[in-house]
C-alpha cells in the first residue's frame, strides 16, 4: 500500500455546476474534470477523491441507481474517459461509497412504496407496515431521521451482495483506486469486512478511507477494515490553535494520536488529514487572520497522514454553511485559479513527495509554546525537524533538535542547530538531516 498521497477532494456535483435536484436531463459536465488535470500535476496532486457520481435526488448522497453516473454529470463512458485521464497523468481515483442509505428515488425503494409488502425489495430496508402514520402509509428508518436518506438492511446477504457487486463494477468499469465509506462509523462492521476481504483478494493495494467524526478511529483502522480515516480531531486543531493562538490544542491531539508513549492511539497509521471538505465551513472562512492559510496548510504537511486539499481552497476560497444549505462549500468553478496560496502549497506538495519522512517518518514533540511549535519526524533516511511561529514577532527559539545539521528545503540553505534558533514572524521552517 502505497499512503505517499496528496489527494484533491472535488465534490463535483458542484464544482461542474449541475442543477441542485435532478432534473433528469443528460449533460457530460464530468469531462470539465480532464482540463483541470494541468491544474493537478502543477500543483502536485497524487490522487482525486470524488464525493458522489451516481444517480441520485439531489446532492448524490441519496442515490437512485448505483450503476449510472448521475445524468447531470454525463454517462459512465463520460466518467470512464475522466479516469483514464487522470490515470494516464499519473493520478489515482477514489470513490465516495454511499453504502448505508440511499435516496426515496432508488429503484428497489419506489418498489416498496408502491407494493408494499408484496415488493420482493421490502426486506432490503428497515420497515414497520404496521405504523401508517407516515406520508408512504409506513414508517421506514432514515439515516439519523433524514426520511429522504432511507438505511439499508446491511443484515440482508442479497443488499450485502448488491453492493459489492456494485464496487466490482466500478472496479472493472472505471478503474478506481480506492474507496471513501460515507459515514464509515455507521456501517455494519460485517459488510464492511466482507467488502475488504472481497476487492482486496483480487486487489491487495485497494485503498479503504473511512468517514469517522469522532471516537476511537482504531474500530475501523484495523486488521481487514479500514486503512484510514478522516482525521476530524486534527482538523479542528489546526484552524482553532491558530485563531486562539494557543498552539497546545494541536500538540496534544498530535501527541495523543502519534506520539511515543505506551498508549498513544494512531502511531503507523495513516490518517486522512485536511483543512476543510464539502461538510465544512472553509479554511478561508474560519480563519481570523489571513496571513495564517500557508500555516496552517504547513502544519497539516508536515504532521503524520495523508494530506486532502478541497477543491478552490488551494486559492483560498471562502465558503461557510448556512442553517438550511451547504451550497456555499460546493461552488462551481470553470478554470482553476492560482495565487501564492496556490504556489506555496505546490511546494508542500513537491516536499512531501520528494522525502519518505513526511509518509512513514515518527513523530516526536520537542519544543512548544503558545504561538511557537516545533517537533520531529523520523525514520531510516533522514529526520524533518518542523517549526512554526505564528506570533507576529520574531522569537529565538530553544530547543535541542537532537541533529547538528540540515538543509532548509524551502531556501536550500544550510542549518546549523546552534542555539537559540531565530524563528520569524508568522513563518513555518522545514529542515531536513539526511542520514545516507
Amino acid at each position: 500500500m502505497d499512503f505517499n498521497q496528496i489527494f484533491y477532494q472535488i465534490y463535483p456535483l458542484g464544482f461542474c455546476g449541475a442543477p441542485k435536484h435532478n432534473d433528469g436531463v443528460f449533460a457530460s459536465r464530468i469531462l470539465r474534470v480532464i482540463d483541470w488535470i494541468p491544474h493537478f500535476k502543477k500543483l502536485g496532486i497524487t490522487a482525486i477523491l470524488f464525493n458522489p457520481v451516481f444517480e441520485s435526488d439531489r446532492h448524490g448522497y441519496d442515490t437512485r441507481d448505483f450503476s449510472r453516473i448521475d445524468c447531470r454529470l454525463g454517462s459512465n463512458d463520460d466518467f470512464a474517459a475522466v479516469c483514464n485521464a487522470l490515470h494516464d497523468a499519473g493520478i489515482k481515483v477514489i470513490l465516495d461509497g454511499v453504502f448505508n442509505h440511499v435516496g426515496r428515488g432508488f429503484g428497489y425503494f419506489q418498489d416498496v412504496i408502491q407494493k408494499k409488502w408484496d415488493s420482493p425489495y421490502k426486506d432490503w430496508f428497515h420497515i414497520n407496515f404496521d405504523d401508517h402514520n407516515h406520508q408512504d402509509g409506513f414508517w421506514y428508518e432514515g439515516w439519523e431521521g433524514h426520511n429522504e436518506l432511507v438505511k439499508l438492511n446491511m443484515q440482508n446477504e442479497t443488499v450485502r451482495r448488491y453492493l459489492i457487486e456494485r464496487a466490482d463494477q466500478w472496479i472493472a468499469e472505471f478503474g478506481i483506486d480506492g474507496l471513501r465509506l460515507d459515514v464509515a462509523y455507521m456501517v455494519d462492521r460485517n459488510f464492511m469486512r466482507e467488502l475488504c476481504s472481497h476487492i482486496r483478494s483480487y486487489d491487495p493495494d485497494f485503498l479503504f478511507i473511512g468517514e469517522m467524526i469522532g471516537g476511537d478511529y482504531n474500530v475501523l483502522m484495523q486488521d481487514g477494515l479500514l486503512d484510514s480515516v478522516t482525521n476530524y480531531e486534527c482538523r479542528k486543531g489546526l484552524f482553532s490553535s491558530m485563531n486562539s493562538k494557543n498552539l497546545f490544542e494541536i500538540g496534544h491531539s498530535l501527541n495523543r494520536q502519534f506520539g511515543s508513549d505506551p498508549w498513544t492511539l494512531y502511531r503507523g497509521r495513516h490518517l486522512l488529514s485536511f483543512a476543510d471538505n464539502h461538510d465544512v465551513d472553509r479554511l478561508a472562512s474560519v480563519l481570523n487572520d489571513a496571513r495564517d492559510l500557508p500555516l496552517t496548510y504547513s502544519l497539516m504537511f508536515a504532521m503524520p497522514g495523508m494530506p486532502c486539499i478541497y477543491y478552490g481552497s488551494e486559492w483560498g476560497v471562502k465558503g461557510a454553511r448556512t442553517k438550511f444549505t451547504d451550497h456555499q462549500l460546493r461552488p462551481e468553478f470553470k478554470v482553476p485559479e492560482w495565487n501564492s496560496l496556490s504556489d506555496y502549497i505546490a511546494r508542500l506538495c513537491e516536499m512531501r513527495r520528494s522525502y519518505s519522512v513526511f509518509t512513514d517518518g515518527d513523530y516526536k514533540q520537542v519544543w512548544l509554546q503558545n504561538q511557537q511549535y516545533v517537533f520531529r519526524r523520523r525514520n531510516e533516511k533522514g529526520q524533518l525537524t518542523f517549526a512554526v511561529n505564528i506570533s507576529d514577532q520574531p522569537v529565538d527559539a530553544y530547543f535541542d533538535p537532537e541533529v547538528q545539521d540540515g538543509i532548509d528545503l524551502f531556501q536550500r540553505k544550510k542549518i546549523h542547530f546552534s542555539q537559540p534558533v531565530h524563528l520569524d514572524a508568522k513563518t513555518a521552517y522545514f529542515w531536513y538531516t539526511d542520514w545516507l
